[in-house]
């Protein structure tokens, strides 16, 4: 019987993060007055701790104990190899996904939620505000919270709030208070309410409601959390990757191809950025990440300086943005409806480092279900987006008669977006592309803004 899974004991768990800034050169981010922003502004949002991580560039970085203590619940995480979709593609290619779904909430999210939780309560903070999108990432904060008793609110957009009810159910079992996104609770919400009463909301209107709460509480207990986009989110999330390059070791293989979805960064991050280190020291690596069509951040959109939210309550953010006024529509991937990207993910496809693509939502939803019917996992729908690609890799490499091993983040299951397998079993899912004429409408918002530099890593 060929192995299936690669586990690692527990006493194998990664007891460091990789901190890519070692590495790598990044455009500051920069605070209204066009200069780079002091950790002094940044703190009424964020714990000082986490913002020392934020501007870190030691290339190792220790996991506290009492962060390791939590992860190990599900921690070391799987590594599969995917048997029976490379028999349904008859492909003489290896396919090995991470299983970041083996988590109490479901996804990859809780490897920063944990890390960010304890931070902010090392720090004395006794209440954290947060967005989400499909629900993933509050789900993964108000468990993190309950773990160090820290009061959470989530504001989800609303788009995915009515779509998704039981992510609404999650949190509030684990002690989380979520409200749909935009709300009368602030005045970013009211303002967005205002201008559409019917809007779906948005990932930036939402962060701008939870920025706007943190910042708004006059006794600095409350800081904000941020479940993507940012260093330090990506650095937490570093242990996904350090635990793969052990376990392909143990597999006896090495990913000539890594693939991971694509939303604000963080999944992709989490796997990629170990080998992105060994891509920046010689390894040959194709390194894809994949976003929606509908809201195509990498593919279509210019690397820009730009606010991370709505309501421009965030700092000017070096990265590729579809610009903070865009309103992505109303798919089924809410995970994946943010209008920005990571700054580091950003400066490296603009290094070339990596190689963006996009897909449709039914090609999305095809793979998903030919996933959950051969290797027996329902993915979430952010998922299906690697896994479209990792389908059309294997099929290429059937036609090249080339035995490749390709690599892919499983971010997380489906078992909760349903409804949204069922719109596409009954054919009611819609392909949604944006245009570059949409695209160019976009870009009118930070036209006056500063312009980063092409830079190279160290």
């Amino acid at each position: 019987m060929e192995l299936r899974k690669y586990i690692l004991r527990e006493d194998e768990i990664p007891r460091q993060w990789y901190n890519i800034l070692a590495d790598v050169n990044l455009n500051p981010t920069l605070g209204p007055d066009g200069h780079p922003v002091s950790p002094d502004q940044l703190a009424p949002v964020f714990p000082m701790n986490l913002i020392e991580q934020e501007a870190s560039t030691e290339r190792w970085i220790d996991i506290p104990d009492d962060v390791l203590s939590v992860l190990n619940i599900w921690r070391p995480a799987p590594l599969v190899r995917a048997i029976a979709l490379e028999k349904a593609l008859d492909t003489p290619a290896r396919i090995y996904y991470k299983n970041e779904s083996v988590s109490p909430p479901g996804s990859h999210k809780p490897n920063t939620a944990v890390a960010q939780a304890y931070y902010n309560k090392a720090f004395g903070i006794k209440r954290i505000t947060t967005e989400t999108g499909a629900g993933q990432w509050g789900s993964a904060l108000s468990f993190a919270c309950a773990q160090y008793g820290v009061e959470c609110k989530v504001y989800m957009v609303r788009v995915s709030f009515d779509q998704k009810p039981y992510r609404k159910f999650m949190m509030s079992t684990w002690g989380g208070n979520c409200i749909p996104s935009p709300s009368n609770e602030t005045k970013a919400g009211r303002a967005a309410l205002e201008k559409d009463p019917d809007t779906p909301g948005s990932l930036g209107m939402a962060i701008s409601e939870a920025i706007e709460e943190a910042v708004a509480d006059e006794t600095g207990s409350t800081r904000y959390s941020l479940g993507s986009v940012l260093n330090h989110v990506l650095l937490h999330q570093t242990i996904i990757g350090l635990e793969a390059k052990k376990q392909m070791a143990l597999a006896g293989d090495y990913p000539d191809i890594i693939i991971g979805c694509a939303g604000g960064g963080s999944n992709f991050a989490g796997l990629a950025f170990p080998f992105v280190q060994d891509k920046i020291h010689g390894k040959q690596i194709e390194i894809y990440p994949v976003e929606p069509a509908g809201c195509p951040t990498l593919t279509k959109a210019p690397f820009v300086y730009d606010h991370g939210d709505t309501a421009r309550y965030t700092p000017l953010l070096p990265m590729h943005s579809l610009g903070h006024a865009f309103v992505p529509p109303a798919f089924h991937s809410g995970g994946l409806r943010y209008h920005g990207m990571a700054p580091l993910v950003s400066q490296l496809v603009d290094e070339g480092l990596l190689e963006p693509k996009a897909v449709k939502q039914n090609q999305v939803f095809k793979a998903g279900v030919l996933l959950a019917q051969t290797e027996g996992i329902i993915p979430a729908p952010e998922t299906n987006h690697a896994l479209a690609t990792v389908i059309d890799e294997a099929l290429k490499a059937k036609e090249e008669g080339k035995e490749k091993v390709i690599l892919f983040n499983w971010s997380g299951h489906g078992l909760l977006d349903l409804t949204a397998y069922d719109s596409y079993l009954t054919g009611q899912i819609k392909d949604i592309v944006l245009s570059m004429e949409e695209v160019a409408e976009c870009e009118k918002v930070y036209a006056d803004f500063p312009k980063p530099q092409h830079l190279k890593h160290k």
